[in-house]
């Protein structure tokens, strides 16, 4: 089975309740991960989660299936959720798929893997398996999924604040959803007793907007501004802002140039491309001038670097906590160094 975010909703019920793996893939890694959470939930009996990481599953082929097919450590139900990146999860899916008995569920998802990948394509066509791809949404598409967590929460809230929390949030729909339950939390907000929510109660949770959150420094670095990278560093030590939070906006706005530079093709005149694409309010109007400079720096093989360099990143983080803000300001600075090389057209 094959879905995307279009057909997401009505494909994962079935899968739910027929298929037992399930790869969740796409340059939305926020979307793609929110989805395999919803799919979890969907499940008949989730029961206890199993982490396990690419880097795991690629050393021991054998670890997929062993876990899927042992039990419990108190005897209930399990699911499996593996963190990948690309195919690293590859020759462990085929032997999983080769077994024998009873399995539990496993999600796999895979930052950097799209439905062309060699596990998508082992998957695919697969009635026991789905494969789901999920590309980088619009404002108004995550707005519309707030207004709808805001329902399920009890929030009754205009388009406006919709839109605003999308934003903050980077179009990261988990990030949107935290809001969105801090906000019921403070409004003591529930489905059977719904509370209408504004500006000035989202401003009373400290919500993170674009000008004090992660947007600054994302836009001082791939712009190449790097005059502006001692006080956006500083700044995110003031805020205590999350690395790998920080690291996401990245990705999301590397993953938007990627959608961006597909949409302009080879050649086009990039300032005329963004004021379209801000006239069909398919990019925020604040975001059209650093969306121009970004734009011009980072199309075809420097973009391509860029998104393996940003997930390269991740992985260091994820695998070095301790040491996250060092490697954080040590890569960031690289792609600013880059970012403010002299452009070069052929």
């Amino acid at each position: 089975m094959k879905a995307t975010q279009r057909d997401f909703a009505q494909t994962a019920r079935r899968a739910a309740g027929q298929a037992r793996v399930f790869f969740f893939c796409g340059p939305d890694e926020a979307g793609a991960a929110a989805a395999a959470q919803k799919l979890v939930e969907m499940l008949p009996d989730a029961g206890e989660r199993v982490e396990l990481s690419g880097a795991d599953l690629r050393k021991d082929p054998v670890l997929l299936g062993d876990e899927a097919r042992s039990s419990s450590l108190f005897g209930g139900t399990r699911h499996i959720w593996v963190r990948a990146n690309g195919d690293e999860a590859l020759d462990a899916v085929g032997n999983h798929l080769l077994g024998h008995g009873e399995a539990c569920p496993v999600l796999i998802v895979a930052t950097g893997a799209t439905d062309k990948s060699r596990t998508a394509k082992l998957l695919e066509n697969r009635a026991d398996a789905l494969v789901a791809m999920f590309w980088p949404p619009e404002l108004r598409d995550v707005a519309q999924a707030v207004r709808a967590m805001g329902d399920a929460a009890g929030l009754r809230m205009g388009g406006d604040l919709a839109e605003r929390i999308a934003r903050a949030a980077g179009l990261d729909v988990r990030l949107a959803q935290s809001e969105v339950t801090k906000l019921a939390l403070y409004l003591d907000a529930a489905p059977d007793s719904p509370k209408n929510a504004d500006a000035a109660a989202l401003a009373e949770i400290g919500a993170a907007t674009e000008e004090d959150g992660f947007m600054p420094i994302v836009n001082a670095v791939l712009s190449g501004d790097r005059p502006k990278l001692a006080g956006e560093f500083a700044r995110l030590r003031e805020l205590a802002l999350n690395p790998v939070g920080l690291l996401l906006a990245f990705e999301r706005r590397a993953a938007q140039l990627a959608q961006l530079a597909a949409r302009l093709g080879r050649g086009g005149d990039v300032r005329s491309f963004i004021a379209q694409e801000k006239s069909a309010r398919r990019i925020f109007f604040k975001d059209e001038r650093d969306l121009e400079r970004q734009l011009e720096r980072w199309r075809g093989e420097p973009l391509e670097r860029l998104i393996v360099n940003l997930a390269a990143l991740h992985r260091a983080l994820l695998a070095n906590s301790q040491s996250a803000d060092i490697l954080l300001a040590q890569g960031l600075t690289d792609i600013a160094r880059q970012a403010s090389k002299p452009l070069r057209r052929s």
